[in-house]
């Protein structure tokens, strides 16, 4: 093997044997295309980048997910956001008139209340009047 020369990877080999074949001007084209669109990502993560250090030196509120450039459509509303509500509710809280009514016992009520019919007898006369 000789090791006058670097090895290309595996991706470089594909890249250039695919570009080989076309015309000098195409693969020019296509090697400015790439360089641009590489660009084009640079000054999109630096813009964000100097907005997000605009909020915080302003003291105006940053969603954590904007400074990555990841905000939802919800985050752009403005004005136009549904109002938060104090305090959120329940489920059970918008049933009106189907709640369950709510009883105040002084004891604990158990399964066995529920039965109704179903329940065992009780008996009174203890262990000597089940024999």
């Amino acid at each position: 093997m000789p090791t006058g020369m670097p090895q290309a990877s595996v991706k470089s080999q594909i890249f250039e044997s695919l570009l080989g074949f076309l015309p000098d001007w195409v693969q020019i084209t296509v090697l400015a295309l790439i360089v641009l669109a590489v660009l084009a990502s640079w000054v999109v993560k630096i813009k964000r980048k100097i907005a997000y250090r605009q909020a915080v030196r302003s003291g105006r509120p940053v969603h954590a997910a904007a400074q990555y450039g990841q905000g939802r459509g919800a985050d752009y509303l403005g004005e136009y956001a549904p109002q938060q509500a104090q305090q959120q509710g329940s489920g059970a809280d918008h049933l009106g008139a189907y709640a369950p009514q709510q009883t105040q016992t002084a004891q604990q009520q158990s399964g066995a209340d529920f039965l109704g019919a179903y329940a065992p007898q009780q008996q009174t006369g203890g262990p000597a009047s089940s024999a």
